[in-house]
């Protein structure tokens, strides 16, 4: 069975009736025939019939066995890291999401967790640092916003060998390109917010597991920390996941075409795409990908300076300036100034976020008006500078 149809009919009918849709169970609380008597609902920080559903969608779709919704990605993010206690470590990839980095480095780091940033597209990085005190392994592959890819399998079978767990972030690749957990790894985590709900309208988080120890874990979390998605936006990640499949595979295909004509560009330095043959992991993306690359490029320029990155950002028609991806709309960013200004100058230039640094978000619209747009954005910002 194609992906896209065992997607769209993992979308359960209203038993009740018979309601195409899921229903949006707007409600704060359940009626009980007698204390502890209900229908499976008691109160809806701990459950909801909505979010359920989509719980077991992402589940489903990932290769899971149960899911977690949250409020948004970070509160996903925030739910794995509280599994922790004092003097245990993690191993994170360099270049992690500015919002991940924030939270790791001024929250928890103060609780006595220990976080070491290294550069995961090489796993022997990633032994040098495993310990027995080492309880996570944190990837993002392709990571945000240099596109490196890490060798998830490999990774997940050295830090398995010392009792670590790994948590990929699949955000970029989306489950219709890569499933993690077939792959070695223990947690599955997305920003909603990006993919799957697919239309810049919500924020959500999403965690997958196949253990149940780490499920009971995580559902004690969620319910005693209260960081949970609300049934409106739950019914709007279901509606955006039965698009997913076919949002993607457009995405992909015309990244593709994008990277290929900024990789030839005379005003461009250097192209971050896992696609492209000249990307340090490609042959890993490749097999670990299915062969989707994705729709997320970043790029630097020749003139390596905020100040062109600034006049680039600024002068495109079809890309929107603005933070977040994955939409159905164009975006593109300017990390060191965006997405990750809170990581400090020197550390995003050692993992590969330069000043010039631009990411894409490609969406569906044709790959030749965005190449165009591209292309009187390079002529434009000329005149700028």
């Amino acid at each position: 069975m194609h992906k896209s149809t065992r997607i769209i009919h993992s979308i359960p009918v209203d038993e009740l009736t018979g309601s195409i849709s899921v229903p949006i169970y707007q409600t704060a609380t359940y009626v009980q025939e007698a204390p502890g008597v209900n229908k499976g609902y008691d109160y809806a920080r701990t459950n909801n019939p909505t979010r359920a559903a989509l719980e077991k969608i992402i589940a489903e779709l990932e290769g899971g066995t149960y899911g977690f919704a949250f409020a948004t990605g970070l509160a996903a993010i925030d739910a794995i890291l509280k599994t922790l206690k004092s003097g245990d470590e993690i191993v994170a990839v360099d270049d992690i999401y500015g919002g991940a980095y924030r939270l790791f480095t001024h929250i928890y780091q103060k609780f006595g967790i220990v976080i070491h940033y290294v550069d995961t597209t090489d796993s022997s990085n990633v032994s040098a640092y495993l310990n027995e005190n080492t309880k996570l392994v944190w990837l993002e592959s392709p990571t945000n916003p240099t596109l490196k890819i890490s060798d998830i399998k490999a990774i997940a079978e050295m830090a398995h060998k010392v009792g670590a767990l790994v948590v990929i972030d699949n955000t970029f690749a989306t489950p219709i390109a890569q499933n993690p957990l077939e792959l070695g790894a223990d947690y599955v985590m997305h920003s909603g917010t990006k993919y799957l709900g697919g239309h810049s309208d919500l924020l959500a988080g999403l965690v997958v597991v196949k253990d149940e120890k780490l499920a009971e874990e995580l559902k004690f979390i969620q319910n005693s920390s209260g960081g949970i998605l609300g049934p409106q936006d739950c019914f709007l990640v279901i509606r955006g996941i039965e698009t997913v499949a076919i949002r993607v595979e457009c995405q992909c295909e015309s990244a593709v075409k994008i990277a290929d004509f900024l990789a030839t560009h005379p005003d461009v330095d250097h192209v971050n795409y896992p696609g492209l043959k000249s990307h340090k992991n490609h042959e890993i993306a490749k097999e670990q990908q299915n062969g989707l690359f994705g729709g997320m490029i970043s790029f630097s320029l020749k003139n390596d300076t905020e100040e062109a990155a600034l006049a680039f950002v600024t002068s495109t028609e079809y890309f929107k300036l603005a933070e977040s991806l994955g939409g159905v709309k164009s975006l593109l960013c300017h990390p060191s100034q965006m997405t990750h200004k809170s990581v400090p100058r020197e550390k995003r230039l050692s993992s590969g976020i330069n000043d010039s640094l631009i990411r894409l978000s490609v969406g569906i619209e044709a790959a030749e008006d965005l190449i165009s747009d591209l292309d009187q954005a390079f002529i434009k910002a000329k005149g700028l500078k």
